[in-house]
């Protein structure tokens, strides 16, 4: 499987981005997709997963109320709309898919895609 993920940017804060991820094979409601992310000096921190069928979502107690998870199985793709955005907020981030999405909340990736760059200024 590979990940495309799209749509970072330079925000300032307080603004919105949405994310996008589009997956190479068809869905099936049963996998789940993530978000990570990662800033300089940093380790990876998880974002936000759920199944494709948009049950079982997770999200990190830093994002938690701020964003949101969806997805778009006949079009292959999940989306992270990141709300109310903080500078902390600004790092590298990173699709992943998994077997399940408590799977991911725990790091336990099977597939990672590229990551996408989301700066937000003060």
């Amino acid at each position: 499987v590979q990940l495309q993920a799209s749509g970072g940017g330079l925000v300032q804060t307080g603004g919105s981005l949405r994310l996008s991820c589009v997956a190479s094979q068809r869905a099936s409601s049963n996998t789940a997709m993530g978000w990570f992310r990662q800033a300089p000096g940093k380790e990876r921190e998880f974002v936000a997963s759920h199944y494709w069928s948009s049950l079982g979502a997770y999200f990190g107690d830093s994002v938690k109320g701020r964003f949101t998870i969806s997805a778009d199985a006949a079009k292959n793709t999940v989306y992270l709309d990141m709300n109310s955005l903080k500078p902390e907020d600004t790092a590298t981030y990173f699709c992943a898919a998994g077997r399940s999405s408590v799977r991911l909340k725990q790091g336990v990736v099977d597939y990672w895609g590229q990551g996408t760059q989301v700066t937000v200024s003060s």
